[in-house]
């Protein structure tokens, strides 16, 4: 399954996330497990400090690279014009490739993300990414870039699960043309237990990681559930022989709490990671 962006490029629409993907040789066979599965489409980011094992994982991929597609992000403290094209310089050198399918700024900093998104729309006429895109962005963010940008941005990348499904903005983005990709798809775990999810996985025959994968999907977003552990990776793809019901997708819709496992954008502090 693909999304097609603004631009025309397909974009896979399940991934592997590597967030907190920090030993080597994890990272490495995960990737590789992966790829072996059939994921196309990975996504890393300069915070997770993992972007040469990603590199090194396509270099010694049986696939090409121009069948995969990479996604990597500027990461705060790099952010502004300058800095965001110094940052993607580092990024492309660590990766060890030649361009990047998709660049992301990862959080709205103030006073500095507009910025950010211009350096991007920069490396995209200069053909070293093949889609712009935000990560983290509401509504005004995007109202402040979308009244500058030359470039629309093309993907936004949000917290999206079923205790927080983003209506609003998701329709916002819709509006736009803009594709929503869900990070912590499965609520960092938290979701999984839910008695819905459960029932409806006894109900397919499924486990209700992979309910909520399908969930996602029906709703034309693009998900990238992150693991390390090889069964896992196999089931969170094994997600294309079966369908959710109307009334089931709205079902598992109406578990929404606007509940966050991860932080703010209209507030968010990192201090903590610096």
């Amino acid at each position: 399954m693909k999304k097609i962006l603004r631009n025309g490029v397909h974009m896979p629409q399940l991934g592997l996330g590597v967030y907190k993907m920090t030993n080597r040789d994890e990272t490495l066979q995960a990737i590789e497990t992966a790829l072996n599965v059939g994921y196309r489409a990975i996504d890393t980011a300069a915070l997770y400090y993992n972007e040469e094992e990603v590199g090194e994982a396509v270099r010694n991929a049986s696939v090409r690279r121009d069948e995969l597609f990479i996604t990597t992000k500027v990461w705060n403290d790099d952010q502004g014009y300058d800095e965001t094209l110094r940052a993607f310089e580092v990024s492309l050198k660590k990766l060890d490739m030649e361009y990047v399918d998709l660049y992301l700024t990862h959080w709205p900093v103030e006073g500095k993300f507009t910025e950010t998104y211009r350096a991007i729309e920069r490396l995209y006429d200069e053909k070293l990414i093949r889609a712009t895109g935000v990560s983290n962005h509401h509504v005004p963010h995007l109202q402040q870039l979308l009244a500058k940008a030359n470039v629309p941005p093309m993907v936004n990348q949000i917290e999206l699960h079923p205790y927080l499904t983003q209506q609003p903005l998701r329709a916002f983005c819709e509006e736009e043309g803009i594709a929503v990709t869900s990070w912590s798809p499965l609520g960092r775990a938290n979701v999984l237990g839910d008695e819905t999810l459960q029932q409806l996985g006894e109900q397919y025959g499924k486990s209700a990681a992979q309910i909520i994968i399908r969930w996602h999907l029906q709703h034309g977003l693009v998900v990238i559930p992150k693991s390390v552990t090889p069964s896992r990776i196999a089931e969170n793809f094994d997600v294309f022989n079966f369908e959710l019901s109307d009334a089931h997708m709205a079902q598992i819709d109406a578990l929404n709490r606007n509940e966050r496992f991860g932080q703010n954008p209209d507030h968010f502090n990192f201090d903590h990671l610096k």
